[in-house]
């Protein structure tokens, strides 16, 4: 089926404007890229006809300024309707306090999820935010965590219960995304967990990024986790997919949030981030991913689509500058999401 037939409208396709943030501006990190930039390639990327349909936001500087959050949320909305664009799921700012640890920087945290759910709100009530989740991690290092991990984990439950009872006060959903390199949340089995004992599924699920999961089958910061056997080479499909559909069985029924991304099984880190899944280029030759393929596991329940979200994002952060500033990049990614949505979408 040929992409501009838009085979299916929903979910709908949604860039992620972080990648010009994540990773640039401190260390080795290039300069950021600010947000009319982001929205301008955005904008501008075209696949025979098929345009994004919105953008999800960092709620950071330099692209958004919680400080004065009245001013920013009425120039987000002036920017939606400058772009013609939506806007969907925010990255909650939550990275000066952490999930665990003492209560100053536990109670920081959770001052960063409520300023997300207000802006989260204010969009939604000024009709520019149809759909989307507040995304959130539990900003502490793996290291941090294992220290002592069962008061890292009953620390991070007890955190991201009281975070949902913040949402809940705005009519928030909360995703937390796994990533090899947050603690408590380095792992599926962990991920698990902690969702599990949080047990608000109607408040807080997983926001999962096909990068950073594809690390979960190598057990990458957790070994004891590792769903690939250790002599696993990556011709070998039918081992791969069996390990897939394990960890998005377990992952796939808290799934409330999505990001189509490529993976080519390393780790990287530029800038002040942590080394995490290696987002590569869609077209990318050491990409293991079919991505389309392993979208169907995610987007699919029983054959049919799981419809636990209105759209899917592409993320890829600290992609160099000359990557992101190329139009192609993004008629790439656009490509691989049409593709996607048009194989799995309704």
């Amino acid at each position: 089926m040929p992409r501009s037939a838009n085979t299916h409208r929903r979910p709908k396709l949604h860039n992620a404007t972080w990648p010009g943030v994540v990773g640039k501006g401190t260390g080795d990190g290039e300069p950021c890229l600010d947000l009319k930039t982001m929205l301008d390639l955005t904008k501008g990327a075209d696949v025979n006809g098929v345009k994004f349909d919105g953008f999800d936001l960092f709620l950071a500087p330099p692209h958004f300024d919680p400080s004065e959050m009245d001013a920013q949320v009425d120039h987000i909305v002036e920017l939606c309707e400058e772009y013609q664009l939506e806007v969907g799921s925010l990255v909650a700012n939550v990275w000066a306090g952490s999930a665990i640890g003492d209560e100053s920087r536990r109670e920081t945290f959770l001052e960063a999820i409520e300023t997300g759910c207000k802006i989260g709100r204010a969009l939604r009530d000024k009709g520019v935010r149809p759909n989307g989740c507040i995304r959130i991690d539990s900003s502490c290092s793996v290291d941090a965590w294992a220290a002592d991990p069962h008061l890292g984990t009953k620390q991070i439950v007890d955190t991201f219960q009281k975070a949902s009872q913040i949402a809940m006060k705005y009519d928030e959903m909360l995703a937390m995304e796994g990533e090899v390199c947050w603690g408590g949340m380095h792992s599926w089995r962990r991920c698990v967990q902690v969702l599990e004992e949080v047990d608000l599924p109607q408040v807080l699920g997983f926001q999962a990024d096909m990068s950073h999961t594809n690390l979960f089958l190598l057990g990458v910061n957790a070994p004891e986790d590792r769903l690939l056997p250790d002599d696993f080479t990556w011709d070998q499909t039918e081992v791969y997919d069996e390990a897939y559909q394990k960890m998005t069985d377990a992952l796939r029924p808290w799934t409330v949030d999505f990001h189509v991304a490529q993976n080519d099984g390393t780790v990287f880190g530029s800038g002040a981030h942590d080394r995490t899944g290696r987002h590569c280029l869609p077209k990318d030759p050491n990409g293991k991913l079919d991505i389309v393929k392993y979208a169907k596991y995610w987007l699919l329940e029983d054959g049919k689509p799981t419809k636990r979200f209105n759209h899917i994002c592409w993320d890829g952060c600290m992609f160099p500058n000359s990557a992101m500033t190329n139009p192609q990049t993004w008629n790439d990614v656009l490509g691989a999401m049409v593709d996607v949505r048009n194989a799995w979408g309704w």
